[in-house]
């Protein structure tokens, strides 16, 4: 049984995600503040945290961001903001989709159900070490080691780099990079995926020219 941590500062927002979560067969924790979902997530594992911004002791963002440093968790973003900014500055931080409030339940479960099955079927499609000169990729781990020291990706970080490596040498669109690694009715556009590409770039460091730009088409993972 997959499991869930909802954290809003609004009980009602809480109670209606529980209970579409655990009628679709989630485990369910909560809690009411960023500060609270830090000390939750040092306690146990979970496979998605659906997190509010706009909180009391600890926003969203900031509680993102002390995740990030303890655990490789995917995360969906709700706010009553719908503002451009708020999103690409999510995104930067590595969340894997952002919903706006007032939000359809049943929507939001439908995204939590795609970030989900995107996540674990990433780390089922290939069981071998990926080895390319000094970058070596386990997908199984879920880990990336550049020249024998471990980097710390976020989620979709590395959903894109075992998307681009799978197609290696192949031209990807970025509406391909899109609708394969954000889903169905994705708000988002180019920038999205720029954004990730150079955070990527910047964490696999030497080894960043293995990601190749194709100027007005996207990416490709080029290797001999």
């Amino acid at each position: 049984m997959y499991k869930l941590l909802i954290v809003d500062d609004e009980q009602k927002i809480r109670e209606v995600i529980r209970e579409y979560s655990e009628f679709n067969g989630y485990a369910v924790d909560e809690a009411e503040d960023g500060m609270s979902a830090v000390g939750l997530v040092k306690l146990n594992d979970y496979d998605l945290i659906i997190m509010d911004i706009m909180m009391p002791k600890l926003d969203g963002f900031t509680a993102c961001k002390e995740i990030r440093k303890i655990k490789n968790i995917p995360i969906i973003m709700l706010s009553a903001r719908g503002e451009e900014y708020d999103k690409l500055f999510g995104f930067e931080l590595g969340i894997d989709d952002y919903v706006v409030k007032p939000f359809s339940p049943k929507e939001l479960m439908a995204r939590i159900n795609a970030v989900i099955s995107r996540t674990k079927a990433s780390s089922e499609e290939i069981s071998d070490e990926l080895v390319f000169d000094g970058l070596v990729i386990n997908i199984p781990a879920r880990t990336v080691t550049v020249d024998g020291e471990k980097v710390d990706l976020t989620p979709k970080e590395y959903d894109l780099l075992f998307y681009l490596v799978k197609n290696k040498n192949l031209a990807l669109s970025r509406d391909k990079l899109l609708q394969d690694i954000w889903g169905y009715d994705f708000f988002g556009d180019d920038r999205t995926i720029d954004t990730h590409i150079k955070n990527l770039r910047n964490n696999l460091g030497p080894y960043r020219d293995f990601i190749v730009t194709l100027r007005g088409v996207g990416y490709k993972f080029e290797s001999e």
